[in-house]
């Protein structure tokens, strides 16, 4: 489906008055607690949120529009990874960077404080969450490193206070990313396969014996429905970011944890009843992408998937009924991916940039460059 004609002028009219966001006062307005507030008018425009370290060095979640102009600023404890979207579109929960013990709970349509949530002892979160399908629960993945196990926490989010109501476990180690599936009957969960400890930071204390996987539980009783493992030799190959395209298959982005010389694939895509089929990066782009991809996200109509490699400064494109790669755009350690109209995405960068592309056959649009901004691994749509 082709982009709106109205919807590229504008973007187009604010990146030539300079490309560089700018605050859009009509709609923010800041409050205690470093929260901002949008205007219920801001609904008519498609809004998206990502974590970012600000030019002062602290750390925050911003608001933004498709233009890339900024309209409101959540400030954070520390540093932020993904964003947890309510069904309505109205709440989001943003988590801490592993081994992070905060999250908060924002409503950016309410001059209200966010909701602070805390792990409870022993545990610490993995950075990725999801809202049940009435937005009332949310399902934080989480590390409960003395047991060497990954479980959700489930929390009711639907009153003043946040409470902690149970736990489900995730079938593996080093959950990281999580997904609601089959109508939100199914939760989907990418266990890496890492074990990690706060008492050792960023040390991997199981590479040797790695297990990641897929998988697929109740979401009601948490039974393990099914798990989906990758073949012995890419046992090192951390199952990490996940997406769904628009016929309901799961795609997962890797980080590679084994010999460094190799260039395995990093991008995999199944169904509860149908195990991964690899994708294949061709080998001009393979050797140079470190062995991490860092986000996997589906357009808005579900027909390509973007997968970002941040560290070696490429976005490349899948078509989702084939599995098919079409395409790669170079953006130096971009990857935060949100879907932008029905065809296209938004792509942020850890040097402050934000840019559109419309399909991936085109180039990205440069939209703004704020100075002294990092965006974090992820950004949502709102």
């Amino acid at each position: 489906m082709a982009t709106s004609k109205t919807t590229i002028s504008r973007r187009a009219l604010l990146a030539g008055l300079g490309g560089i966001a700018a605050l859009s006062t009509g709609h923010f307005s800041a409050f205690a607690g470093g929260a901002g507030l949008i205007d219920e008018s801001a609904l008519d425009t498609p809004l998206f949120a990502s974590a970012r370290r600000e030019a002062d060095g602290s750390y925050g979640i911003a608001i933004i529009d498709d233009a890339g102009q900024e309209l409101a600023r959540v400030a954070l404890p520390g540093r932020g990874h993904g964003i947890a979207v309510s069904p309505d579109g109205r709440r989001f929960m943003a988590f801490a960077r592993r081994p992070g013990t905060f999250a908060l709970l924002i409503d950016p349509f309410k001059r209200t404080e966010p909701q602070v949530l805390t792990s409870i002892e022993g545990r610490h979160f993995f950075g990725h969450g999801c809202f049940s399908p009435d937005g009332r629960l949310v399902y934080a993945v989480e590390n409960d490193y003395d047991a060497v196990r990954g479980v959700l926490g489930v929390y009711d989010v639907s009153g003043r206070e946040i409470r902690r109501i149970g736990e489900i476990e995730t079938g593996g180690i080093g959950p990281h990313d999580i997904l609601l599936a089959e109508g939100g009957k199914v939760l989907v969960v990418a266990n890496g396969g890492i074990e990690t400890h706060p008492l050792r930071p960023r040390e991997k204390l199981n590479i040797d014996t790695m297990q990641p996987s897929v998988a697929y539980l109740d979401r009601e009783s948490g039974d393990l429905l099914v798990k989906h493992s990758l073949s012995q030799d890419l046992h090192q190959l951390s199952l990490r970011h996940m997406a769904m395209d628009g016929q309901g298959k799961v795609w997962v982005g890797g980080q590679f944890e084994g010999d460094k010389s190799l260039a395995p694939p990093l991008v995999a895509h199944m169904t509860r009843d149908a195990g991964p089929k690899l994708s294949e990066i061709p080998s001009t782009l393979a050797s140079g992408l470190q062995n991490y991809i860092g986000s996997v996200v589906a357009n808005a109509s579900g027909d390509v998937i973007a997968t970002s490699a941040p560290r070696g400064g490429q976005v490349l494109f899948w078509a989702a009924d084939t599995g098919a790669f079409l395409g790669a755009d170079q953006v130096v350690d971009g990857c935060g991916l949100a879907p932008l109209d029905a065809s296209g995405f938004l792509i942020s960068d850890g040097t402050g940039g934000l840019r559109c592309v419309e399909d991936p056959q085109s180039l990205p649009e440069v939209l703004a460059r704020p100075p002294g901004i990092s965006w974090d691994n992820h950004m949502v749509a709102l």
